[in-house]
């Protein structure tokens, strides 16, 4: 298990981070995630997937993952 905090630039309200997390929670491997504006924090099963996924999951769902 790996815990990465990804800093997201576009999030501007509580609608955003629901919308985030319940995407996030979808993805096989991450085991949790805490979401707020402007970062999520995810524990996630580095045998099922890495950060560039998380980060590709991210702006799919119409945000941006920085760093």
């Amino acid at each position: 298990m790996r815990k990465v905090e990804i800093s997201i630039e576009g999030m501007s309200c509580q609608h955003c981070v629901v919308r985030l997390k319940k995407t996030l929670d979808k993805v096989e491997g991450i085991l949790s995630s805490e979401v707020k504006i402007g970062s999520a924090t995810i524990e996630f099963d580095e045998s099922q997937l890495d950060e560039s996924v998380l980060k590709e999951t991210i702006n799919r769902a119409g945000y941006r993952a920085v760093g």
